[in-house]
């Protein structure tokens, strides 16, 4: 057997196991598109944390969404402003002054940034704090400022909790998806993230593998409590599936796909979504250097390898090549299809898993640089580098 055969046989064997083994991530099967479960006996009541920083361009829409929820029971806002230079509060006033929804509604202005803390958490930390001085609360909708929801999204969230038992339910919002850059890149990103954490597994209460989507999380109130709060992440990169690890200690969690929560802002070229994936593809890895090379080397084998076997070798070896590239593609085609996007993508996701082993390098670089972990102005990635 030559080494090419053996290449792109062992990439094949995987390519087979990821489809038979991982919990059929690939299946893009865990939704939240069903019909809402049976109403609760009593709606709990739920509090919006939003934090922001020079959000201005969104926040009027995500407030708006917010202030639009068809939620039976008690809900309050509070967007908590981060330290905006663009007149995120005044917007969010603005939009929240024009509503006729009768909600209640804040601004806060944030603290100064403490030692130990990455911006987001702080600033969820200060909502939460000033959220429990207002009254009582079962539940924290914890979400980003530039996602829209649909009027029936925290119904339908509290009323799967209440009806499972969940201390945390997570949607990966659906995300910009028009330019080319986004097609190549965003389809591929929520693909990545299933393989990583087969949403099945993470709703499985005897597998230990957590994860949470940080753009839409309903928390229970106790079970954050009893893990520790927003202070026991306070450090973390990764800060949605660091605290969805602790809450799974406290009882079972769901994270799925949703068309309920939408991403508001493009994402612009492909330079811009690398940055937003750079920021913080080294922590996945823990800061180390070796798993780093183990992980550009997978990268190779599972991605590169095929269509360059199918291409330039010859015999056994071609075919066991294409096959693994087929499979591949295959793979890809229920994300396309949740995406609508044409399903001659799949056939360009090695081109896509080496776009992303290039960000997980450049996100290395910049840790090792002191410059780990940047967004909007803040270097957070404060553990370094191995």
């Amino acid at each position: 057997m030559s080494a090419w055969t053996a290449v792109g046989l062992s990439a094949l064997v995987i390519w087979l196991y990821l489809l038979a083994g991982r919990g059929g991530f690939w299946l893009a099967r865990v939704r939240d598109d069903m019909a809402v479960a049976a109403s609760p006996e009593r709606w709990p009541a739920v509090v919006a944390i939003v934090p922001a920083r020079n959000e201005a361009d969104v926040i009027a829409q995500s407030v708006r969404s917010l202030l639009a929820q068809d939620y039976p029971g008690p809900i309050r806002i509070v967007v908590v402003d981060d330290g905006s230079s663009d007149g995120t509060a005044a917007v969010a006033l603005q939009a929240s002054t024009a509503s006729t929804s009768g909600r209640a509604f804040d601004v806060i202005s944030g603290a100064e940034l403490p030692s130990g803390w990455t911006g987001k958490l702080w600033a969820l930390e200060q909502g939460v704090r000033h959220a429990k001085a207002g009254g009582a609360i079962d539940y924290f909708l914890l979400t980003d400022a530039d996602i829209g929801h649909a009027p029936d999204n925290l119904r339908a969230l509290v009323a799967r909790a209440e009806h499972e038992g969940r201390v945390l339910v997570s949607l990966m919002a659906e995300l910009s998806c028009t330019t080319w850059s986004e097609r190549f890149l965003i389809p591929a990103f929520v693909f990545f993230f299933q393989m990583l954490y087969p949403f099945g597994w993470v709703a499985q209460t005897d597998r230990k593998m957590a994860a949470a989507a940080g753009g839409c999380m309903l928390v229970k109130r106790v079970a954050l409590e009893r893990a520790g709060g927003i202070a026991a992440v306070r450090a973390e990169i990764i800060d949605d599936c660091a605290l969805a690890r602790r809450l799974k200690r406290q009882g079972p969690i769901w994270l799925g796909l949703t068309r309920r929560a939408k991403s508001l802002r493009p994402y612009g070229g492909f330079v811009a979504i690398g940055r937003m994936v750079s920021r913080s593809a080294y922590a996945q890895l823990g800061y180390s250097a070796f798993v780093l090379t183990g992980t550009v080397a997978a990268m190779a084998l599972i991605y590169v390898a095929p269509p360059l076997i199918a291409l330039v070798a010859e015999g056994p070896a071609r075919w066991a090549g294409l096959a693994a590239w087929m499979v591949m593609a295959l793979s890809m085609q229920p994300m396309l299809r949740f995406y609508r996007v044409s399903p001659i993508w799949g056939l360009v996701l090695p081109a896509m898993g080496a776009a992303y082993t290039l960000f997980t390098v450049q996100s290395a670089f910049a840790v090792w640089r002191g410059r780990g972990g940047l967004w909007k102005g803040r270097v957070q990635a404060i553990k370094g580098g191995a």
